[in-house]
């Protein structure tokens, strides 16, 4: 044991310490907070200024034994959380509950893990700065107060088993809110007119647009006949230089956005990867809203411009943060060592360093310099303007080696390279083309513009981002799906040598990949929330409560003040709404099922969203589940009908009826005592005979091959699995032992395995 103890949050935190500090020294994990506020029960004593009753919970009071152990034989002990919030209430934490003797505890951060950051950590102690405790407190306090406060309602009011956040209820309702604007959203149609044109005496093209949108066909055609028999000319160019500078360093928010753009990371799977790149010394802090590196950094990221890229590309500058309130480091995200081209890890590992190195380093390097060129073309039988851009590089700079993303990239168009060209100069059309267009529908959150919007609405923190989204994923609230692209008919109109051809072309639009969708769930607790407490949801009113955090932490406020100048008229606020006998289900009337006259009405049912044919008096009505991705405010009649189609009979297999219908585990066919999945390319609503005879043999085929022997009075089998051959009895599995031929098992031998086998593994 060592004279020293340092306790850190993470094990692969501590390996990476240990390595810096000589003997002496034990570096210790805590695996995180030690004790939490009881989920039991509210855990606040409401009229002692809400003071929280802290316990430790049952998986650390192990952990908690062996450092107060090790914190008693030490003479000093070193807290080294993070240094941010929640990593200052982890230390508070620890001192409270180890009973540790101030005077020989000392309270160390860094936001980089390595040896440099860490002696100088410990030559610079402080003490806990409890303005950032009380923050943190107020955070958990306050989130605490809502979501056991509101969570009883909705189980009255709506459905049981719902819970309801502070700021996980805002990021839902920006999926609702987005959602309902895409239902309303009805396209407009227009018409841009392109042209391509040849100057004379030359072999080169021109591509240019007409600076204005024609709202009909027929507009767009009598433009086409005003260009027959026209004569073009190039009137104006005008060249100027534009100066790009690149992107600060990557922020936690600005991190996550990047690298859902560019590397398809979920904003978990960002933050995971991140965490295991900072705790290995690789990368600094990663939950961050500076955009500040330190003077070392740029010195280093300087030499490294200049040596690899020449001095010219080299530019050191430093970044303005922009977000308010800004506290969670003194960092941005960049690598510990800014050489390191290169790192020893994963494959996700290694993608996220390299994104995170080359932001750091082109945030150093030296603005590019482009050439922009734009031409107006005018024609003598109109008024409107032919423009064509065009853009040259000059001096590439950053954008040797990096550059930035965003949302819309695949609807963003290159500015093309010009031909040196001359004012006065006539020019001949080779084609002009009248195209179609459609406006374009508000796009859906994606996990990362969902954050970059809770961001500018000043909602949430670095470390909050990750866990609200997947908070409202895993409680049914929101859906991240994708959607095929659909056709659609657009129209064309062309001149071409002095006539004008019209044609109906076919666009594919409208794909998308992991997009955020609001389930039917989220919708009914978003509307009920937003009637019964629009507070909670309200932008401006949440962004409020994060500023008042902020000064808390800044110590110019008092945490339990402003808890309660929150909590007494919310509390009555609850009081009032669990008085109102109303209950909310979304209940949506549909239509007429033309074939008996029923009503058809949508609604939130007690194991979810349904609908249902009959009114509630009707002793013979029928009640089918939405599929998924169905709306109860936006399916139609039609849609809702064709579900009760199943189970509907597809033909016969072997003498025996075929059953297409959808179960808890999704579509399937039943023949006899038989269920078979359909695979994702088929519908049960659709699906064939022939298709389902195929499915069912495929499947007989698969299960045919899966078994290698069977000892049926026994009830014990040979199986082919997963991970290879293994012994299944019962509902239980028992692996073979290496070197045993799954072949030539007798049932004494497999009878043997069982026995040995003292940890049977039951299929879940």
């Amino acid at each position: 044991m060592g004279e020293n103890l340092v306790i850190v949050e993470s094990p692969a935190k501590a390996k990476t310490i240990e390595k810096f500090l000589g003997k002496g020294y034990t570096v210790k994990s805590s695996f995180g907070h030690i004790r939490d506020i009881p989920s039991k029960n509210l855990g606040i004593d409401i009229t002692n200024g809400f003071s929280p009753n802290y316990e430790i919970s049952n998986d650390k009071k192990k952990v908690v034994d062996e450092l107060s152990s090790l914190a008693k034989a030490a003479k000093t002990v070193w807290l080294a959380s993070d240094e941010d919030r929640e990593g200052e209430a982890i230390a508070w934490h620890l001192l409270e509950t180890l009973g540790l003797d101030e005077s020989k505890t000392k309270r160390i951060v860094f936001h980089e893990i390595t040896k440099n950051a860490i002696l100088s950590a410990i030559e610079n102690p402080r003490t806990i700065d409890m303005n950032l405790v009380m923050a943190q407190q107020a955070r958990r306090v306050l989130d605490r107060l809502v979501g056991f406060e509101l969570s009883p309602i909705l189980w009255k009011k709506v459905q049981p088993k719902l819970s309801a956040g502070r700021v996980q209820s805002v990021a839902v309702k920006l999926i609702v809110d987005r959602e309902r604007e895409i239902n309303a959203f009805e396209a407009q149609t227009y018409y841009r007119v392109e042209g391509v044109f040849t100057p004379e005496g030359s072999k080169s093209k021109v591509s240019a647009a007409i600076n204005k949108r024609f709202e009909t066909k027929e507009e767009a055609e009598a433009f086409l006949e005003k260009c027959k028999n026209c004569t073009f000319k190039i009137t104006s160019i005008e060249k100027k230089d534009v100066f790009r500078t690149p992107a600060a360093p990557f922020t936690t928010s600005a991190l996550q956005q990047e690298a859902a753009r560019k590397l398809g990371f979920s904003v978990n799977q960002t933050m995971s990867v991140a965490q295991q790149l900072y705790e290995a010394g690789l990368i600094t802090y990663m939950r961050t809203d500076s955009t500040n590196l330190s003077s070392l950094a740029i010195n280093t990221a300087k030499d490294v411009i200049t040596n690899t890229y020449g001095a010219e590309y080299s530019h050191p500058r430093n970044y303005q943060t922009k977000v308010k309130g800004a506290q969670e480091a003194h960092e941005a995200i960049r690598p510990t060592y800014m050489s390191n081209t290169d790192i020893d890890g994963s494959a996700t590992e290694k993608k996220l360093y390299n994104l995170i190195w080359k932001r750091a380093v082109a945030s150093q390097m030296a603005d590019a310099k482009l050439e922009k060129t734009i031409i107006e073309i005018d024609g003598s039988n109109f008024n409107e303007k032919f423009i064509a851009e065009g853009e040259k590089v000059i001096f590439d700079g950053f954008l040797k080696l990096y550059i930035e993303s965003s949302d819309d990239d695949e609807n963003e168009e290159t500015a093309a390279l010009l031909p040196d060209l001359n004012e006065g100069l006539t020019l001949s059309y080779q084609t002009i083309n009248a195209t179609e267009k459609f406006t374009q529908k508000p796009p859906r959150y994606s996990e990362a513009s969902l954050v970059k919007k809770l961001e500018e609405l000043g909602i949430g923190r670095p470390s909050t981002y990750a866990p609200t989204i997947s908070t409202i994923t895993k409680r049914g609230y929101i859906l991240k799906s994708n959607r095929p692209a659909v056709e659609r008919q657009y129209c064309e109109l062309q001149l071409k040598n002095e006539a004008i051809s019209s044609t109906v072309k076919i666009e594919k639009v409208g794909a998308e990949k992991n997009r955020l969708s609001p389930e039917n769930i989220g919708i009914v607790v978003t509307d009920f929330l937003a009637k019964s407490f629009p507070d909670i949801l309200n932008y401006g009113f949440t962004a409020k409560v994060e500023e008042d955090f902020d000064k808390v932490a800044e110590g110019e406020l008092i945490w339990n003040d402003m808890i309660g100048e929150f909590y007494k008229p919310f509390h009555n606020k609850v009081e009032n709404t669990l008085q109102d006998k109303v209950h909310t289900n979304a209940e949506r009337l549909i239509g007429t099922d033309p074939a008996t006259g029923k009503p058809v009405i949508a609604r939130i049912g007690k194991f979810g969203p349904l609908v249902q044919k009959g009114d509630s008096n009707d002793p013979d009505r029928q009640f089918v589940a939405l599929a998924k991705g169905q709306l109860i405010e936006t399916i139609t009649l039609e849609e809702a009908l064709t579900l009760f189609n199943l189970p509907r009979k597809v033909g016969k297999y072997n003498d025996q009826d075929i059953i297409a219908a959808i179960g808890k585990f999704g579509p399937y066919v039943k023949y006899g005592s038989s269920y078979v999945s359909i695979p994702k390319q088929l519908s049960p609503y659709t699906i064939t005979e022939e298709e389902a005879v195929t499915v069912i043999t495929d499947h007989l085929q698969a299960e045919a091959q899966k078994t290698i022997k069977d000892f049926v009075e026994d009830d014990i089998h040979v199986l082919n699995g997963r991970f290879g051959p293994y012994i299944k009895q019962g509902k239980n599995n028992y692996k073979i032992p290496k070197g045993v031929e799954a072949k030539s098992l007798t049932l004494e031998q497999c009878k043997d395995i069982i026995a040995k086998d003292s940890s049977p593994k039951k299929n879940k």
